[in-house]
């Protein structure tokens, strides 16, 4: 399986994504939509369609996804903050990420990924895409968990070689984790 996306694998790589995000024209919608991506790990097509009671009633509000039909819940415990800011004086019933063309209707995915597509010009083609946020998710969660079991369950995958695929999971990486594991001397 080959994806056009690339992932996100340092910090600055992510402050420069959201350099750019700062700076288009509607600036709190486009970066709270990727910081939400990265750190939720939902598809942008799911990102798009939250209402902002959704965001803002629950720490772990339940959605259906789009793709699968599946129920999910979308832990936003680590980002509360941010949603209650980006929340704050909109109506529960509001698109979170509302169309620049029409408020009644969500932004599209076709209009982030072109969004995505202009700052990734804007950054030397470093393979950024709606589905991007998704894989960086992935992979910064499993540095910090070294737990593909849970990821492979939050995405909803259904086995562990598929999810380090996804994540982009190199050997090099797996041989790093083996630095300094020995047993039995």
């Amino acid at each position: 399986m080959v994806y056009n996306s690339k992932l996100l694998r340092t910090q600055d790589r992510i402050n420069d994504v959201l350099f750019y995000l700062r700076r288009t024209r509607y600036p709190e919608r486009d970066t709270f939509l990727f910081l939400l991506g990265i750190n939720t790990g939902l598809r942008c097509s799911d990102i798009v369609r939250l209402k902002i009671g959704t965001l803002r009633h629950s720490k772990r509000p339940e959605i259906t996804e789009k793709k699968t039909g599946k129920k999910r819940t979308l832990f936003l415990d680590n980002v509360q903050d941010i949603v209650i800011e980006y929340t704050d004086g909109k109506d529960d019933n509001d698109w979170a990420f509302p169309s620049s063309y029409d408020s009644s209707k969500h932004i599209s995915v076709q209009n982030v990924y072109k969004l995505f597509k202009r700052i990734d010009e804007q950054l030397g083609g470093i393979g950024l895409t709606t589905h991007t946020m998704r894989r960086t998710f992935g992979l910064w969660y499993y540095r910090k968990t070294k737990n593909i079991y849970y990821l492979m369950e939050l995405f909803n995958h259904s086995s562990q070689a598929i999810t380090m695929r996804y994540i982009g999971l190199t050997e090099d990486e797996l041989g790093d984790s083996l630095e300094g594991f020995r047993l039995g001397y």
